[in-house]
């Protein structure tokens, strides 16, 4: 049983996937062809599902994994349909319940709704930044994250963590809780759901050299201190500044940079937003790009980074250890907070010459980015345990 109510909620609400969405989509593919779909249904703390037929649910994964333009008006007909508001009670006591996107954990009624389907959930626990890092989330998502948290230890069969980094970061909070940690599992997550391929044909995004980010505009991202970068490069070199192409959507906690993106003149049309992106221009843009950015403070994986690197671009990023974790030494590592160190970087890896860019290039050679096999032979292995 797949729980699929995020991507619903996303892809219902006009959404591109960001990254814990292209996780669930993952799941999707793996499990899609032996497992039932789960949507969360909630009317205050009165918590129910619908858990959709085989048929049902093959129709539900084939649209999901490609929503098309019309997916909102589908989905309504859909639900209407496979009638999502009446009662169902199938009989799934001892399934396994693999939620991967943190939706609706933790919620009041959700562990008495565990329960009552009798299932052995398996959670995929993407980071705990909310709960270490509180400053760079919304007021009230500390207590959210703390709640999802506990609800994956006391009431998972199992725990899947997207790294190390992860797993260590769940295991000190068990410790601090006085709670047990269920039987986990580390698995990385895999970049082969995009590849070079998906941009065959398509012209190079601009003529001048320009750099990436991609995630979304908040402040753990770290976007101020690039567009801070950037102000300074455009002091020094004008119009011939490199580009910097933002992909994502703008998000919260980062009225700051934002502002410099809307009322900051020299960074009109220097810095250049991409809200809604493909997944081939998004291989596009990496691919041509001097070096993807990735300055942020805190991170519990990071599926741009490894992207990246599958496709043959260099990257700048914080001094992070799950990046070392996923890319070992082959990027250059750079304090999130030293504004000069990052703007010497942009400077030297712009350079058709750049010898630090070529010697990146150097490390790359046989890299081998994370793949969905070698994930899912390990999360087999812990599904395994709980027949």
């Amino acid at each position: 049983m797949i729980d699929v109510t995020r991507l619903l909620v996303h892809l219902g609400a006009n959404k591109l996937p960001t990254g814990i969405d292209r996780v669930c989509m993952a799941y999707v593919v793996q499990f899609g062809g032996i497992g039932r779909a789960v949507i969360q249904v909630r009317h205050g703390v009165f918590a129910y599902s619908n858990i959709l037929s085989r048929t049902e649910s093959a129709d539900m994964f084939a649209r999901l994994l490609k929503p098309g333009l019309n997916f909102k008006h589908w989905l309504a007909g859909f639900l209407a349909k496979s009638g999502l508001l009446s009662w169902r009670k199938p009989t799934v006591h001892g399934n396994v319940y693999l939620n991967v996107g943190h939706m609706g954990i933790g919620v009041p009624g959700y562990s008495q709704w565990l329960k009552r389907l009798g299932v052995k959930p398996v959670f995929l626990v993407h980071d705990l930044i909310p709960i270490s890092h509180p400053e760079y989330c919304a007021p009230k998502a500390k207590v959210r994250h703390v709640a999802r948290m506990e609800t994956v230890l006391k009431h998972g069969a199992g725990v899947i963590t997207n790294s190390q980094a992860s797993l260590d970061a769940l295991h000190d909070f068990a410790i601090q809780r006085g709670l047990n940690l269920p039987p986990a599992v580390t698995a990385l997550l895999g970049v082969d759901l995009i590849d070079a391929r998906m941009a065959q044909g398509m012209a190079r995004p601009m003529p001048s050299p320009y750099f990436v980010v991609v995630s979304t505009i908040e402040g753990r991202k770290n976007h101020l201190l690039l567009f801070k970068v950037w102000r300074r490069l455009v002091e020094k070199l004008g119009t011939k500044a490199p580009r910097l192409v933002v992909i994502g959507r703008r998000g919260w906690e980062a009225e700051s940079a934002m502002d410099l993106l809307d009322r900051c003149e020299p960074l009109k049309g220097i810095v250049i937003e991409k809200p809604y992106c493909s997944d081939a221009e998004l291989v596009c843009y990496l691919q041509h790009a001097q070096a993807l950015l990735f300055p942020s403070h805190i991170e519990g994986f990071g599926l741009p980074l490894a992207e990246a690197l599958s496709l043959g671009t260099p990257v700048l990023a914080s001094d992070l250890a799950v990046f070392k974790e996923i890319a070992h030494d082959i990027p250059e590592y750079i304090d999130p907070l030293d504004g000069v160190a990052w703007l010497e970087a942009v400077q030297d890896y712009v350079a058709e010459t750049s010898p630090r860019r070529a010697q990146q290039l150097a490390r790359m050679k046989g890299y081998q980015a994370p793949r969905w096999f070698e994930h899912f032979a390990k999360v087999d292995v812990l599904l395994g345990q709980l027949r």
